[in-house]
């Protein structure tokens, strides 16, 4: 595959180049704001965005993705900044992007398929209440000639598509609206009166502070949570515009490449960071599909703070608002609610569960939690072993077994049985069941115990050889099949 095919540089590059100029566009605030949340300069976001953005943009796990300063990352540091400064937050980063490389090297990132559909969804669904939310402090006080703006903005944005596709609708919004703010002179807030966004490239630089036992002892619990809620974020991310696109992104090439990319916002004077959702749906629904695309975003954002400060900083906020709300009405998956009398009702507990923990709380945490409540009723819902009783001609009970024998079942497993009133031979078989960890094997010895007590003879048939190997009571009372099955037993050694 020549190196031109593998970075998906000239698929499309009129729709890279316009959907880039977009994002390029959309970063501004968004950067700025997530700077003002962590307690740090707007520039250090602005600098997060292009050098995080410039590098996944080359060695992303998924072409088209963007990446910069989050709200998810940011919250995070705003206790570090606060209790110990703006240089520890540099090594931060520098530690989270180490972890987030040790992950993508290991191959770790192939979990993220851990996380059940339910929990996508309400990932999903949170996350576009939060984009239509973060907009609303932007705009409260704003007179209607804002709202007008934000009213026009989106539908152009649905209606230029139906006339012309030569430009991204998005584009097209940005431009119109500004021209009538500029032509008109209408009071708007604008892009200006958030931040001065002028300044100078980012410069290679030592954070000041010595890296030492002291300092990694306090860096290292921000560090662990920032690499694992950027890598949820862009795992995340990287599978629902798998989807959309019908293309599989390299998660463990993006753990590596956000890892990369922190490493070099640490020693470049910025903040660590992670995936955009919302930036990287406002790329691909506006045809930005190639690397192509976050490599101009990245690029024109520097040249921004570096050359056109003066012009960006006129655009109106009412414009990226309309794009912003856009995005949250096509990011939401309003099929998952056509799913609400299909889908049993714990899956939609887990659905609306992670929304809300999203919503209100933090990405990290509504993934975790979606994903362990998930786990929780899975266990429950296979928490039990049936049987089978046959009494063959010589009086041998035999219990055929069905179902996996693990902590969840291994009560019910007990309960099955009556050692005092079987008789005196009995036949276990385990043809049809299958023992997945340590408290299902503890689970046969203690039946066995009981058995051995009550004086009756007892046969354990269709083990493996694994699980035989690591019973103590029962080991003795194993049979050996031709078809005995060759599965694992899951234990952590």
């Amino acid at each position: 595959m020549s190196l031109v095919k593998r970075y998906n540089f000239t698929t499309n590059p009129k729709n890279d180049l316009l959907s880039g100029i977009v994002v390029a566009i959309a970063l501004v605030p968004e950067a700025i704001a997530f700077s003002i949340i962590a307690g740090v300069n707007p520039q250090i976001g602005l600098y997060t965005a292009f050098i995080l953005g410039l590098i996944t943009a080359l060695i992303g796990g998924k072409p088209g993705m963007i990446s910069g300063a989050t709200g998810a990352v940011a919250i995070v540091l705003v206790d570090l900044v606060l209790k110990h400064g703006i240089e520890y937050m540099f090594w931060a980063a520098v530690l989270a992007g180490i972890f987030q490389i040790a992950i993508g090297l290991m191959k770790l990132g192939k979990f993220i398929r851990m996380v059940p559909q339910p929990a996508i969804y309400g990932f999903v669904n949170g996350l576009a209440i939060v984009i239509a939310m973060s907009q609303i402090p932007l705009i409260k006080d704003e007179s209607w000639i804002t709202f007008l703006l934000i009213a026009m903005t989106m539908i152009i944005i649905y209606l230029l598509p139906k006339v012309t596709n030569a430009i991204p609708a998005s584009l097209g919004a940005i431009i119109s609206v500004t021209a009538l703010v500029l032509i008109f002179n209408l009071d708007t807030k604008s892009i200006g009166d958030l931040a001065d966004i002028s300044g100078s490239f980012p410069t290679f630089s030592i954070p000041s502070v010595p890296l030492n036992l002291e300092t990694l002892k306090t860096i290292l619990p921000y560090s662990v949570i920032i690499a694992l809620v950027g890598l949820i974020e862009s795992l995340l991310t990287l599978s629902v515009l798998d989807e959309m696109s019908s293309e599989r992104g390299s998660g463990n090439q993006e753990c590596v490449a956000q890892g990369v990319g922190n490493i070099t916002c640490g020693f470049f004077g910025a903040m660590p960071g992670c995936t955009m959702i919302g930036q990287s749906m406002i790329n691909f629904t506006s045809g930005g599909k190639g690397r192509l695309s976050a490599l101009i975003a990245a690029i024109l954002l520097i040249l921004f703070v570096v050359s056109l400060s003066e012009y960006i900083s006129k655009i109106p906020i009412a414009a990226l608002a309309g794009i912003m709300f856009v995005v949250a009405i096509a990011t939401f998956s309003w099929s998952s609610l056509g799913h609400f009398k299909r889908m049993p009702k714990e899956d939609i507990f887990v659905m609306v569960l992670v929304s809300i923990i999203t919503i209100f709380f933090d990405l990290a945490i509504a993934v975790i939690a979606g994903v362990i409540i998930s786990a929780l009723v899975f266990a429950w819902k296979h928490a039990k072993i049936y049987t089978k009783t046959d009494i063959e001609k010589d009086g041998t009970k035999v219990y055929e077994l069905e179902g996996p024998l693990f902590f969840g079942s291994a009560a019910s497993f007990i309960e099955q049985f009556d050692p005092k009133k079987d008789p005196s031979k009995v036949v276990i078989d385990f043809k049809n069941a299958r023992v997945m960890d340590q408290s299902g094997v503890e689970a046969i010895d203690r039946l066995t115990k009981k058995y051995k007590e009550a004086g009756k003879a007892l046969v354990l048939r269709h083990l493996s050889l694994e699980c035989k190997a690591l019973l103590k009571e029962a080991g003795p009372y194993c049979t050996y099949e031709e078809d005995d099955p060759n599965y694992r037993v899951a234990i952590d050694y």
